[in-house]
């Protein structure tokens, strides 16, 4: 179903204001985010991502409508695995939490921009050529097999391709300078490590986006819904890392949950030309991975309060 310009225009307006307000205005200076205002941030980005699914269901109908709580559904359990990894990068680079905040903003902004890069890609791809349709399949089930089996590699910044090309022509200093990313030393321009952790960050959500894309296209193939489900995914990403990165033992079976997730809608794009999965069956599947597998690893670390914590240095950055 074809949504109009107007749309577009609207929600893209909502996005951008609302990171301008938060950058320029709510959050100019480095402020360490507490717990209780991360909570309060994360149940407002849910609020508004819930309420955005009414307006849907109201103005296009229920089908659109689900689509999009299925999309934001697969983005936001994706999001929660992606929140680990930006933690162990934040600690390798030795990030204070008060300057946290704006790296994962300008994070965000630049995600939105490559997300939407890749959106249009793979919708131009799958509608030049059917066969899309089996390479993206494909690609979830190897994934899913990949976390399954290995729960993902270790996060080596120190390898990144995209950061050592930046150290060979902008040197990067060893301390701090607030929350800039650029200094000018006596030596010329230099990046700080705000800025070297941003490229990494960025880079490795070229990883995540690999599996994202694919995942939220095998339960819609409308543009404005897949943009949307992730815009509201990463809007609410940045408050959500502040509330549950120091909880990754709490969350000791979410890898296995993405896999069976992965796994299932990689199946139904696969069998598409054969039959077409019901949205409300992928819906029901969703909800159902990503309530066993937070009730199982809430009961296994509540019955174990003294068990050592998973190793969460494992992540999926070179899938």
């Amino acid at each position: 179903m074809d949504v109009p310009l107007v749309a577009w225009f609207v929600f893209t307006s909502f996005v951008v204001a609302v990171l301008v307000l938060d950058l320029f205005v709510v959050h100019r200076h480095a402020t360490e985010i507490s717990l209780r205002e991360a909570a309060w941030w994360s149940a407002l980005w849910v609020v508004l991502a819930l309420a955005f699914g009414a307006i849907l269901l109201w103005w296009q109908g229920p089908v659109m409508a689900e689509e999009f709580l299925a999309g934001y559904l697969i983005e936001k359990s994706l999001s929660v695995d992606n929140i680990f990894v930006f933690a162990l990068i934040f600690g390798y680079f030795g990030i204070p939490d008060q300057y946290q905040h704006r790296v994962l903003m300008w994070g965000i902004i630049g995600a939105l921009a490559m997300r939407a890069v890749f959106i249009g890609v793979g919708a131009s791809l799958l509608d030049a050529f059917h066969v899309t349709i089996y390479v993206f399949g494909a690609i979830l089930l190897l994934t899913a097999w990949k976390v399954l089996r290995h729960g993902g590699a270790q996060v080596r910044p120190e390898r990144n391709i995209v950061l050592r090309a930046m150290r060979r022509v902008l040197p990067v200093t060893d301390e701090l300078h607030g929350q800039r990313l650029l200094v000018r030393t006596h030596a010329g321009w230099a990046a700080t490590p705000l800025l070297a952790t941003l490229v990494v960050i960025e880079t490795t959500d070229v990883v995540f986006a690999v599996d994202s894309i694919p995942a939220i296209f095998a339960v819609t193939e409308n543009t404005f819904i897949v943009f949307t489900a992730n815009a509201f995914s990463l809007l609410g990403m940045r408050a959500a890392y502040f509330l549950i990165s120091g909880a990754a033992r709490r969350f000791r079976y979410l890898q296995t949950g993405l896999g069976i997730i992965l796994a299932g809608v990689g199946v139904k794009l696969l069998i598409s030309d054969l039959y077409k999965v019901p949205i409300w069956v992928s819906l029901t599947f969703i909800i159902t991975v990503l309530a066993v597998t937070f009730a199982v690893s809430w009961r296994a670390t509540s019955r174990r309060p003294g068990t050592k914590p998973p190793d969460r240095d494992r992540a999926r950055d070179d899938r």
